[in-house]
């Protein structure tokens, strides 16, 4: 939020300042986008989803205010090409901005990396999460900016009111510090060689388990991740009856007592599809339950394999009619709570929980258009957090 609103202040180009990232960015700045009024230019990536530096210059033009590039990127834990990229924006005259928010405090020790931070000329900002690998209380962040007068524009300052002046630096006015002093305590605590040994940990981690998804008839792993997380797909060179669903499996994982995310199939700006995946992030913690956790994988796969994954078309057209009518009616409902519910009664997703098989639910996310699937997850969150009716 706070790289796109210190370019958008600082942006001295023509037209309306539009941030540039690739199509794989951290949906925080479709948020950021979105708050701020300003449309986002996304570039589209390769099946490994990683944007080239070329087609991110090729992208750039005067109405461009901010390049963003992740270190690495969540879904498929992408590097992307840092020091090209932030070479072009610099060349261009606007800002780079370095998402390392999964990665900032991990990447670092990772071994045989390039530097991908402000030693790189051309990057400006680079935001790195606490809360993640500094293993500091949620709601921990951190902005670098390049120059003073470049990071005043993530300030707000007024004095149009008959009350005190506000100056605030960030979006929120009033933030609680206990978090920060977590924090604190807990970088010197550990230091650089806790750092160190911790990111090692998570490096074992992960070599071991991208070992272990190799050696499973049916799965692959999606390029060359970067980082300890990765994203697991079918694999299309196995025979049908012995290829892997990702979401079927994740869903038999949860059985054995391990969460992994599920991430739906993608649909680029320009045509190209990113298959559906499942998303492991590794921490410390892993280490200790590595046997239990490569077995599990194996045993749910064996559960899986040959069940064909939920294709989005067959499951629309399996709807009733009254369900299929809803949906039909949808976007000219959009926004109204109790039509969301409705269709989502008749899907069955209003028992008040999620449901334990999450293949369905991310199967509708890939049948709908963005903006009911968008509209149906709003609500279906929402009402999660409601107060029941008889504790009103």
């Amino acid at each position: 939020m706070l790289a796109v609103k210190t370019a958008r202040e600082n942006f001295a180009g023509a037209g309306i300042p539009r941030p540039l990232a690739p199509a794989a960015v951290q949906a925080a700045f479709h948020k950021a986008a979105a708050y701020f009024g300003l449309e986002l230019d996304l570039v589209p990536v390769d099946a490994h989803g990683r944007a080239g530096g070329q087609a991110m210059a090729a992208a750039m033009g005067p109405d461009t205010a901010l390049a963003v590039i992740s270190a690495p990127s969540y879904p498929h834990a992408v590097l992307d090409p840092v020091a090209e990229v932030a070479a072009a924006a610099a060349a261009a005259g606007f800002d780079c901005h370095v998402d390392a928010c999964i990665g900032g405090l991990v990447l670092p020790f990772w071994p045989g990396l390039p530097d991908g931070d402000l030693r790189v000329p051309g990057v400006t900002s680079i935001s790195a999460d606490l809360h993640k690998y500094g293993y500091a209380p949620k709601a921990t962040s951190v902005l670098l900016t390049r120059g003073r007068q470049r990071q005043r524009g993530q300030y707000f300052a007024t004095t149009s009111w008959p009350g005190c002046p506000v100056v605030n630096p960030g979006l929120l006015g009033s933030t609680s510090a206990g978090p920060l002093a977590a924090a604190w305590a807990i970088i010197n605590l550990l230091g650089h060689d806790g750092f160190a040994s911790l990111a090692a940990s998570c490096h074992g981690s992960t070599t071991a388990l991208l070992h272990a998804v190799d050696g499973i008839e049916g799965l692959r792993t999606v390029g060359t991740p970067t980082g300890p997380l990765f994203a697991v797909a079918v694999d299309p060179g196995a025979p049908a009856g012995r290829r892997v669903d990702p979401h079927h499996w994740a869903d038999a994982l949860r059985r054995h007592g391990f969460i992994a995310q599920l991430q739906p199939a993608f649909t680029q700006p320009d045509g190209p599809v990113l298959a559906r995946t499942t998303h492991l992030t590794i921490t410390p913690v892993t280490e200790s339950r590595l046997d239990e956790l490569t077995g599990a994988m194996g045993r749910a796969a064996q559960e899986v394999r040959g069940v064909p994954g939920i294709d989005p078309g067959a499951l629309l057209q399996s709807l009733d009619v009254r369900t299929s009518t809803l949906l039909h009616d949808a976007a000219g409902r959009s926004g109204d709570p109790d039509a969301a519910l409705l269709i989502l009664s008749a899907l069955g997703l209003s028992g008040g929980a999620l449901p334990q098989a999450m293949a369905p639910v991310l199967a509708l996310v890939e049948a709908l258009s963005g903006p009911v699937a968008n509209w149906l997850l709003t609500e279906l969150l929402a009402r999660l957090v409601e107060p029941l009716p008889e504790s009103v």
